[in-house]
């Protein structure tokens, strides 16, 4: 008769660690939250927001991110171009004059929903950014991000 108070306890303290996971994983599920903005005043900010745009087929924001020079002759955001592309900083080279700025960024592509993942590549591309006045705009931009397809933007 002893066996089986011990039995009894053993599976409540299964069930009791398996709630416990249960609202763990709920948790962590509901508050990953949004991306986090980065400073929209940085070189990096300003690529952020405007790959955020690209990717999201908002044209009118992705402009206000272009310099002047670059917003002339753009087309349409081609959204087969973004889809299951990934952007992720890698590096910024401020240039010595303080008006200028390369953005190394590392881009990924997969395929999603295949057994296993799939396959993907990942590859690392740059922005080059010129300060306007107290803005940062950018000048040329990865091909897979340029919805721009003039001479400013090359690959």
């Amino acid at each position: 008769m002893t066996s089986q108070p011990a039995a009894r306890r053993g599976l409540g303290v299964l069930a009791i660690l398996v709630g416990v996971l249960v609202i763990v994983s709920l948790i962590v599920v509901f508050t990953r939250g949004e991306l986090e903005l980065l400073d929209e005043s940085t070189p990096e900010g300003v690529v952020q927001r405007y790959s955020a745009a690209v990717l999201d087929g908002d044209e009118d924001a992705a402009l206000r991110y272009l310099a002047a020079e670059a917003q002339s002759d753009c087309g349409l955001i081609a959204v087969t171009e973004t889809e299951n592309l990934r952007v992720s900083l890698v590096s910024t080279e401020n240039g010595d004059d303080g008006g200028s700025a390369d953005v190394t960024v590392s881009l990924s592509r997969g395929s999603n929903g295949e057994l296993f993942g799939g396959s993907g590549y990942e590859y690392e591309e740059r922005f080059s950014l010129t300060k306007v006045g107290s803005d940062w705009r950018i000048e040329t931009a990865p091909w897979e991000l340029a919805f721009c397809r003039n001479d400013g933007f090359s690959g």
